[in-house]
């Protein structure tokens, strides 16, 4: 069974783009962030002719998140528990059927970015990230194959920034919010690439300004953490570089895990 996950940043834009994606490495799954758009602004056409059943929180102008799969998803939770109020639209959930019949509990997440951390932005961040704790925590409770996939807005570590100086003041980097990633991580779930490969210079975001891409200048902060059912069967991760060598591409690129059945 193949997921994935992709900041598309801004899903009408990139819609050549995602199309050709969903041909091109065939997901079973794959978990959309940063859409920009209402449920209604969605392209649903397009992506319902391609053969995607379409699960989505949208948002006007900002966030939104999705999950295009080949079945039907059930069991659906759209919003992150813990606070009723938050009106972002950041998290969605749901249990997904690959072609070959196995179930897997899938999220998309799209996990506050806490900049300017001297903001209110970066209490909401690290708040954002103890809900998500909390309900992965109970999620593990079910012990049953998990994948919590997105943006996390996250450098885990030095090795996952080609500057890591430079990010030394972001939100993306800053000790609480690594130790907040951290503490996920120490629940039991394990982060897909980290279980396949030490090295360093694997990014996912290539920043638009200063010719990062052009440099390599990126980081990784996309992931997809698995629970241990999930991770038993985990065969390979990659990162779909070329996607960000394209026309007016996305400055994230997508992330893909192969499960066995």
């Amino acid at each position: 069974m193949r997921i994935a996950t992709w900041n598309v940043n801004s899903v009408r834009q990139r819609l050549p783009h995602l199309l050709a994606f969903l041909a091109e490495a065939e997901p079973d799954v794959l978990c959309l962030q940063e859409l920009k758009c209402l449920d209604a602004d969605f392209p649903r056409v397009e992506v319902d002719a391609a053969g995607w059943q379409v699960t989505i929180r949208g948002q006007k102008g900002f966030n939104g998140v999705a999950i295009l799969s080949r079945r039907p998803l059930e069991d659906v939770r759209t919003g992150l528990p813990g606070d009723d109020s938050d009106p972002q639209a950041r998290y969605l959930e749901g249990l997904a059927t690959g072609a070959n019949g196995t179930v897997v509990r899938v999220a998309s997440i799209y996990l506050p970015n806490g900049n300017p951390p001297n903001t209110e932005k970066y209490p909401y961040k690290l708040g954002w990230m103890a809900r998500l704790e909390q309900h992965a925590r109970a999620l593990l409770a079910l012990e049953e194959p998990l994948v919590l996939a997105g943006d996390y807005n996250v450098i885990p570590a030095a090795r996952d920034a080609r500057d890591p100086e430079a990010w030394r003041g972001d939100a993306l980097f800053l000790p609480p919010t690594r130790a907040a990633f951290q503490r996920l991580i120490h629940l039991g779930l394990v982060e897909a690439l980290r279980a396949t490969s030490d090295e360093s210079g694997l990014y996912t975001f290539w920043d638009y300004q200063a010719g990062a891409w052009q440099r390599d200048a990126g980081i990784r902060i996309d992931h997809l953490l698995l629970s241990p059912q999930a991770a038993d069967r985990l065969l390979s991760v990659a990162i779909a570089r070329d996607q960000r060598a394209k026309d007016k591409p996305s400055d994230h690129v997508p992330v893909l895990i192969e499960l066995a059945a």
